[in-house]
């Protein structure tokens, strides 16, 4: 938007409208974060007759059928508890329906803990579907973070509209064949020679096939420049040899898989004999 600062309703709802006309004959769900909790965009999407699911801020009041207003706090959620409410109010404003609410505080592990639950206002009929599709969010923020500081840097382009949409299709392009790339990567089973797999006190992968994607080129271009030093290190480190023989034929891996977008099964490795260590052909079939 051309202005700071949360959107309103309005402009929620025309940014809504188009994508609602754009997938009519699919079943979808709209996810938002707190900026999006509102109970008017809520009910204009039951009008539409979309599900969503969409987080609240937890000073939000409630009221349940035969009981007073209750603070969202005051529910009762911990680590590791959920909870799910059917038909009830979130505003104290007239004209407005009822909702459900699930609350959902991710239990601790390994000694972390969230610093807060969520509270999710949605239309969904139970608590495993609005945390399960809610938990999809999590793709979203890594995709946004791909784009702009862990990628593209699409933030720092200072674009007008018209040169921000065609950046967008641009990096739409070029992240559909990076996560492309990193997947043919992996199954190729080099991505250790691209980057780093583990780190220490690290539960989770350090990479997305996004990153071993785009970085895989950087790694066979920036190979190209070192190959004075590959070979003068292969010339004085024989007992290393098989390493660096593995590590070259990864690079080869890859490089076909950049340059041609073949499958694995398509790359033939034929070894041929030679020189100080053992050269590699390789043929295209």
């Amino acid at each position: 938007m051309d202005k700071k600062g949360s959107s309103n309703i309005e402009e929620q709802k025309s940014l809504i409208t188009p994508i609602l006309a754009l997938f009519k004959d699919y079943k979808i769900i709209i996810l938002g974060d707190r900026e999006f909790g509102s109970v008017k965009l809520g009910s204009w999407l039951c009008e539409q007759q979309v599900k969503f699911v969409v987080r609240i801020k937890q000073s939000r009041y409630i009221k349940q059928e035969s009981t007073e207003y209750t603070h969202l706090t005051e529910l009762g959620l911990l680590p590791g508890t959920r909870f799910f409410l059917t038909g009830v109010k979130v505003t104290k404003q007239q004209g407005f329906g009822k909702f459900n609410v699930a609350g959902y505080w991710r239990r601790k592990y390994r000694g972390k803990v969230e610093d807060e639950g969520w509270y999710l206002l949605t239309n969904l009929d139970n608590s495993q579907q609005a945390i399960a599709a809610f938990k999809c969010r999590s793709g979203i923020e890594a995709m946004f973070k791909d784009c702009k500081t862990g990628g593209y840097n699409l933030e720092k382009s200072h674009a007008n509209n018209q040169r921000l949409n065609s950046l967008i299709l641009l990096i739409a392009i070029a992240y559909s064949c990076a996560v492309l790339q990193g997947q043919k990567i992996k199954t190729m089973g080099i991505q250790k020679y691209v980057g780093r797999l583990t780190e220490c006190r690290r539960s989770i992968r350090r990479h997305s096939s996004f990153w071993i994607g785009l970085y895989g080129q950087c790694w066979v271009v920036g190979m190209e420049f070192c190959q004075d030093i590959i070979s003068e290190l292969m010339r004085i480190r024989r007992n290393k040899l098989p390493f660096f023989q593995r590590g070259i034929t990864a690079i080869y891996l890859d490089s076909i898989n950049v340059l041609t977008g073949l499958s694995p099964r398509q790359v033939d490795i034929s070894k041929q004999k030679g020189g100080a260590g053992t050269k590699r052909g390789l043929s295209i079939m």
